[in-house]
């Protein structure tokens, strides 16, 4: 008899991942473009999209009789009743049954297999949640590009192509962000027409990001000074979450320039770094297989 087999999906502002799965391990992964959050214009049918064409991608003979599909989103909770939406337009497509979380809380399950801690996330956004044993569940920051994710993917870059504007305009001291931006935007004239231009800016703007950690590590002082910020910001963060141990993930922070610095920053404020048990996409495979979680009435079922 075959194994019951399931999709883990990991769905955030820059990337969609993908993982089919069964009991004996993994069968399938697919990686593409995320999208700009559930709660955002069009959410729905973005992030609906962007995991369908992922699913696409998997061979059907692989997918007969799907189980279900954990998804971990961008925006879930910030996005109420619409996020059902999703939910039905994932069954739609899959014809398996669905669990919907927060990415930030699919995260949380896969670091820590479902138990208590806390996790700081640093992507295109930047959150913290605490869980307690009980499955008691804190939210800090992530508030979103225009509110928070202060220390974020996006808040650097951001941060750091204003660097570079500022430099042109004698606003501000040279740096070598000047050229990096003139390198990934072209006419610095045109950056406003570019961060805009695909419809999701806190992306585009994360996408100047390795340039500013790169500039940091080669010296550059303005680099180097937006890097201490941000892990400032992040401290303030895992301070606020309460606790001396925390598990650290994202894209941002496997930056080797970024990790040092963070470590160091967090050392200095009493904070220990932890390792996680796992990734999201685990997160997103726990909440499918189980529904004994802590936080059961956090997730989404259709």
């Amino acid at each position: 008899m075959t194994e019951p087999r399931y999709l883990a999906v990991d769905l955030g502002k820059t990337s969609c991942r993908v993982r089919l799965f069964d009991a004996d391990g993994v069968i399938a992964e697919e990686k593409g473009p995320g999208a700009p959050g559930i709660a955002d214009l069009d959410g729905v049918a973005l992030s609906a999209q962007a995991i369908r064409a992922l699913f696409l991608r998997l061979p059907a003979s692989d997918l007969a009789g799907l189980a279900g599909v954990g998804i971990g989103a961008a925006g879930v909770e910030a996005a109420g009743i619409v996020a059902r939406d999703l939910v039905a337009e994932v069954r739609e497509f899959t014809g398996a049954p669905v669990a919907l979380i927060n990415d930030a809380l699919a995260a949380h399950a896969g670091a820590f297999g479902g138990s208590g801690g806390v996790i700081l996330i640093i992507g295109t956004g930047a959150i913290a949640y605490a869980v307690d044993g009980d499955g008691t569940t804190r939210q800090i920051d992530g508030w979103g590009p225009w509110l928070g994710d202060e220390g974020s993917g996006r808040w650097i870059g951001q941060e750091g192509l204003a660097a570079a504007l500022r430099d042109v305009d004698g606003r501000g001291p040279a740096t070598a962000l000047t050229a990096r931006a003139r390198a990934l935007v072209g006419d610095l004239a045109a950056m406003p027409a570019w961060v805009s231009a695909e419809g999701n800016p806190a992306r585009r703007l994360g996408r100047f990001t390795p340039d500013v950690l790169d500039a940091a590590g080669d010296g550059d002082a303005v680099a180097i000074d937006i890097v201490a910020r941000a892990c400032a910001a992040l401290v303030g963060t895992a301070r606020a979450a309460g606790s001396a141990e925390i598990a650290v993930w994202g894209g941002v922070a496997d930056h080797p320039y970024f990790s040092a610095e963070l470590t160091a920053t967090f050392a200095q404020a009493g904070i220990t770094i932890i390792p996680s048990r796992g990734s999201a996409l685990d997160g997103s495979a726990l909440i499918i297989t189980r529904t004994d979680l802590g936080y059961e009435e956090r997730i989404i079922r259709g």
